[in-house]
């Protein structure tokens, strides 16, 4: 830090010392010399008086004999007087009669008479070079002559006398006095100061010795002492700082023998911190081999697991498409939900250890908010309306709808708060807020909020609800289910996400939980419903439940509807039907089945009558868990029927259906006629790829197309119109990407709206999905492809699969896109199996798909070979890659291992000579396998 400049003791003592003597020498010399100049001043005009009164009686003797010029001698004489400038007589009509000396300077102001020569007549005029002095020349008794001149009146006026006085002399004694007042001062505080200075240097003198002796005691010299000072204060202080470096050299001594002594220590300290890291590094070694065998063993483990239940899950699916009777359709239904909570559990847990691991990789992939957050309300809707609970979402308007990040993740992370919330709550509601907190041209900062009319947490259920494998109620009686990871893993995903995680709770009072992200902007998801397109429309709306109820008029006025609220559809009939109060202008009704004081019944009842007497369109809202006959018998072109919660797309596409008019419908993305069949193009370059693929969409209903290279694709598309395309990337000629391309440029310039485009791929890393979605694919599916995929696919990109009472509710295993988990150990060459499984149980066709990849595989053989000699790395991955996607929907686990391992390496650019070998190795063992099965 700067030392700041201070005084010194000597100049503050001349300070002090000289400030009041020069003040008072001012003043006193001031006081005099102002006295001088007055003296001086009377003095001139004692002098003038003087002179005047001297010449006064010869002058009035001259004037009065007649005779002026004796008077010239005597005037002449007086110039000889002291400070006698000029003198003039003058007659009475003031003509100079003689005159002595230089011509008078100017007159000056005229001087009131001070007391000098009362009642004379006197006048005296003052300029700064010369006082001039003028009096009257009177006849009195006391003159000599003024006998001889009777006629002559007494003290009549003979003449004026008129004399100068010059001030230089004046000026110069002033002068004087001022210089020697002036060096009476200087030389007085001269003297002042040499003493005072002479003083302070005895006072000074000291204090720098003792300063400098501490500034050797500073720097370690603590051997320096103080002798005498000359003076009882400083002799205390010398003393004191004599006493202070004994002390602190005693100090010394005993500071450095216990520095050495630390120093001894700390040698042996380091050596038993030396021996202590060695053996933290082999514990750290033992902890990571512990984690990677964990990881593995988890992996592993996910895998054995999921496989079987997987298994389980499809062969449900089938048995329930059979005719069985009641109780086995219940026993089947809990069957399929044990199995969807134990996959649920294991997908938790492999995603926990992900994240431990430091190996899970977040997308930054374009979505739509609003899209994001009805999809996984639609998800978990079922189980909020099991319960009798409302779950509503609320968007704030000025929320950015289009946005970049992991939208699988935030999925994931909204259904475990959701699913909690639910879990939680026996009665009330489950509401999802959703604002902006601030934003900007790049990015936003979201805040999403989850609350739940639930129990409520303690401060203590508070503190370990966010530890893994732990729930706010672990007692033995427990309802709710999981391996209490959900929360954990949230809290994870959004850290990693550079995002925060909280929650407000009472018990009793239900629960928050919220968290924020920074996402950036997206202009490619923004939103593309149109607005405000049916702007002048009235709407009526029945929702008892408020949330629902606010989410409902948020959502109709962005339609551009205006809405009148009713209390229950009773109070609507009369509005709609009343010959006194009808209310013509409403042209839809918005009816909630869930209303206490109207049985559902009576509701449907009156929507019925409305329909059939063509009175108003209506809208009917339900719970997932609800369905009665009557909602399939309403005639779609006056009634339609959406479930709760709302989702927007669904809300827009059924309300403008409703209220076309017979006008054109504003364009609505992905909303395309439900009453059509969906026709699906399927690429791909294996026939029995496309044959798979034509036989699970005709399961579901879809018209399939297909084409085995991109040149035929884009033919078909020439000649006919798709709802949705199953690329594959890797074929002869045109791959997935330049197809994809070329259509992008063909429906840019054409003006027609992009068909989706799912890539399908037997194997992916992460990069290249990304790239998959960036060249202009819509979404991608890792092979195998279950029916259930397909229709969830389908569904998804073009909204035909789903029945507006009965929406498809994906389990969470189906919203994950995990990489291929290892395979066992040691897996079969021939599984026929798992290739029914892969067939959806149709034995033919697994048959047909595993003939026909047994008869490719000769020929296949000798084309990795031929490559693998030719050194051909671009061949060969393209040769393993379509040998891969083949295995995928047959039971062959080691012939597809082989491939997978074969075309990783491929694509990373590793040494794959001995993944090639095991390729072939494992397609001979194959062969046989399948030769000796048929013999």
């Amino acid at each position: 830090m700067k030392r700041q400049s201070s005084m010194g003791i000597n100049a503050r003592l001349l300070l002090m010392t000289l400030l009041p003597t020069g003040l008072m020498a001012l003043v006193m010399g001031g006081y005099f010399s102002w006295q001088q100049l007055r003296y001086t001043e009377e003095q001139l005009l004692q002098r003038g008086l003087m002179t005047m009164e001297y010449l006064q009686q010869p002058a009035a003797t001259a004037l009065l004999n007649g005779d002026t010029g004796q008077i010239g001698s005597i005037l002449y004489n007086a110039l000889n007087y002291t400070d006698v400038r000029a003198l003039t007589l003058y007659d009475t009509e003031m003509v100079a009669l003689e005159h002595r000396g230089p011509r008078m300077y100017p007159a000056g102001q005229p001087l009131p008479n001070v007391g000098l020569a009362a009642g004379t007549g006197l006048q005296i005029q003052r300029s700064s070079h010369s006082s001039r002095f003028m009096m009257p020349l009177l006849a009195s008794a006391d003159l000599p002559s003024r006998q001889d001149y009777p006629q002559i009146e007494a003290d009549s006026l003979l003449g004026w006398l008129e004399v100068e006085l010059s001030h230089g002399n004046t000026q110069l004694r002033q002068y004087q006095g001022l210089l020697a007042t002036l060096m009476t001062i200087l030389v007085g505080l001269g003297l002042t100061a040499a003493v005072v200075s002479l003083m302070g240097r005895r006072i000074t003198q000291p204090i720098l010795r003792l300063n400098a002796a501490i500034n050797q005691i500073s720097q370690g010299h603590f051997d320096v002492r103080l002798t005498n000072q000359g003076s009882r204060e400083l002799e205390d202080l010398a003393q004191g700082i004599n006493n202070m470096a004994q002390t602190m050299q005693s100090a010394q001594g005993e500071l450095q023998q216990n520095i050495d002594q630390a120093t001894e220590d700390l040698r042996q300290t380091l050596e038993t911190i030396e021996i202590q890291n060695i053996e933290l590094d082999l514990a750290r070694k033992t902890a990571q081999e512990a984690s990677r065998i964990k990881s593995e063993f988890l992996a592993n483990m996910s895998h054995e697991l999921r496989t079987p239940l997987n298994s389980i899950l499809g062969f449900t699916t089938l048995l329930q498409r059979s005719d069985l009777t009641a109780r086995q359709q219940e026993y089947l239904t809990t069957i399929s939900k044990s199995a969807d909570s134990l996959l649920a559990i294991i997908n938790e847990i492999l995603d926990f250890s992900k994240i431990e691991a430091g190996k899970l990789v977040l997308e930054n992939l374009s979505f739509n908010l609003r899209d994001l957050v009805d999809e996984t309300l639609t998800m978990l809707a079922p189980s909020a309306h099991s319960k009798g609970l409302e779950l509503v979402s609320i968007i704030y308007r000025d929320t950015p709808l289009g946005l970049s990040g992991d939208p699988m993740r935030l999925k994931q992370i909204l259904a475990n708060l959701i699913s909690n919330a639910i879990k939680f709550t026996h009665e009330g509601s489950v509401s999802v807020r959703v604002m902006a907190e601030q934003q900007d041209s790049e990015q936003v900062l979201l805040r999403i909020s989850v609350s739940d009319t639930g129990v409520g947490l303690s401060p203590t259920q508070q503190k370990a609800l966010f530890k893994a494998f732990s729930q706010a109620d672990n007692s033995l009686s427990r309802q709710a289910g999981g391996a209490g990871l959900g929360l954990v893993i949230s809290k994870r995903l959004v850290e990693q996400m550079q995002g925060e995680i909280g929650l407000r709770s009472q018990p009793g009072e239900g629960s928050e939980f919220w968290l924020t992200l920074r996402l950036k902007r997206s202009i490619h998801s923004e939103d593309d419903l149109p607005e405000r397109p049916l702007l002048g429309l009235r709407a009526a709306l029945v929702e008892p439940q408020l949330l629902s109820r606010q989410m409902l008029l948020h959502s109709l006025e962005n339609v551009g509807l205006s809405v009148r609220m009713f209390d229950n559809p009773r109070e609507l009939h009369e509005a709609l039907t009343s010959p006194v109060h009808r209310d013509h202008s409403l042209q839809l009704a918005l009816v909630s089945t869930r209303h206490t004081s109207t049985p559902p019944g009576e509701t449907l009842e009156l929507i019925r009558q409305w329909s059939e007497l063509n009175i108003c369109k209506s809208l009917v809202l339900t719970d997932t868990t609800e369905h009665y006959p009557l909602l399939d018998r309403l005639p779609r072109s006056m009634s339609q029927t959406l479930s709760k919660p709302v989702n927007t797309r669904k809300l827009y596409r059924a309300v403008l259906q409703l209220l076309d008019g017979g006008q054109p419908a504003p364009a609505l993305p992905v909303l395309p006629n439900p009453s059509r069949i969906p026709q699906v193009l399927c690429v791909d370059d294996q026939p029995a790829n496309l044959r798979l693929l034509e036989a699970f969409l005709a399961d579901i209903g879809v018209t399939a197309l297909l084409a085995q290279s991109g040149e035929e694709a884009l033919d078909i598309l020439t000649e006919c119109p798709v709802d949705l395309i199953f690329m594959d990337v890797q074929m002869p000629g045109m791959d997935g990407r330049q197809v994809t391309s070329e259509l992008r440029q063909r429906e840019e310039i054409a003006g027609f709206d992009p068909v989706p485009i799912v890539a399908v791929t037997a194997h992916a890393l992460e990069s290249e999905r990304r790239q998959l979605l960036q060249c202009g694919m819509n979404d991608y599916l890792t092979k195998p492809i279950t029916a259930e995929q397909l229709r969830q696919t389908v569904n998804k990109w073009t909204g035909m699969l789903t029945h507006e009472g009965e929406p498809v509710v994906p389990p969470l295993s189906a919203q994950r896109d995990e990489p291929p988990e290892p395979e066992a150990t040691s897996p079969a060459v021939l599984d026929h199996e798992e290739g029914l499984r892969l067939a959806a149980g149709k034995a033919d066709l697994a048959r047909d798909m595993l003939q026909m990849l047994l008869r490719d595989l000769p020929e296949t053989a000798r084309s990795i070979a031929s490559a693998r000699q030719q050194g051909d790395q671009a061949a060969l991955r393209e040769i393993i890659h379509k040998l891969h996607g083949a295995t995928r929907y047959c039971g062959v686990p080691q012939l597809r291992a082989c491939c997978q391992e074969a075309e990783t390496r491929l694509k990373q650019g590793e040494d794959s000579a001995a993944a090639v070998e095991a390729v072939l190795v494992a397609i001979s063992r194959l062969r046989d396998t399948a030769e000796a099965s048929v013999s």
